[in-house]
């Protein structure tokens, strides 16, 4: 598999996008990675990259999008932060990626059992932590059940995980309202605006349309 060139990323729709990392996700479940060259793709890219997507994921060492999604060298961009929130300096970076960069697809993805989700859970405090922990709490607060406080914290892992989901929800919420750029290249269907959840114990991605 050959590294995205200008000609092949203009012919890349977002749905192509979304496309290409549902079938690197099969892929990747089934242990059949793409063949590619990876030093060729190296050489391929050294004068310019051409990725068709831009993913927003946690730090968690389990979730590598380019593993996840099979995908190589120019593919995608890759953000990467506790919680997979968003920030003006993250935004900033999603603008360049779509805008500047030409990619087709944003994809906020988080995933089950996560540890920042956890210590939003749990109102963690520890030193620079607590202000990042603090960004990702709106999403605990909006998932109303269980009501029984004794049950809202890191040991229900179903609670965990649902506080995933809205997590990612909101953070969807907080791009459009935030990046004028990207709501108006999504409006004019030049992007997609996407979540999706992975499965640390399956490996899979679920994908959600919000």
């Amino acid at each position: 598999m050959k590294a995205h060139t200008k000609e092949t990323q203009a012919t890349v729709t977002p749905q192509k996008s979304l496309a290409f990392l549902k079938e690197g996700n099969e892929r990747f479940q089934n242990n059949l990675k793409a063949n590619r060259n990876l030093l060729e793709q190296v050489n391929d890219t050294s004068e310019g990259q051409f990725p068709f997507a831009t993913i927003l994921s946690c730090i968690d060492s389990r979730v590598s999008a380019e593993l996840v999604f099979d995908q190589g060298l120019g593919d995608v961009f890759s953000i990467r932060i506790a919680g997979n929130f968003v920030n003006e300096d993250i935004l900033g970076s999603m603008e360049f990626g779509c805008k500047l960069a030409g990619t087709k697809l944003v994809v906020v993805l988080g995933h089950t059992s996560c540890g920042a989700i956890k210590g939003a859970c749990d109102h963690a405090r520890l030193g620079n932590l607590t202000a990042l922990i603090n960004k990702i709490e709106p999403a605990v607060a909006a998932v109303k059940e269980p009501k029984d406080e004794s049950i809202r914290n890191s040991k229900n892992l179903e609670f965990v995980d649902r506080v995933a989901v809205k997590n990612v929800e909101i953070t969807i919420d907080n791009i459009r309202e935030r990046s004028r750029v990207l709501v108006d290249m999504e409006e004019k269907g030049e992007i997609m605006i996407v979540g999706a959840m992975y499965d640390l114990a399956t490996g899979a991605v679920e994908f959600y349309n919000y």
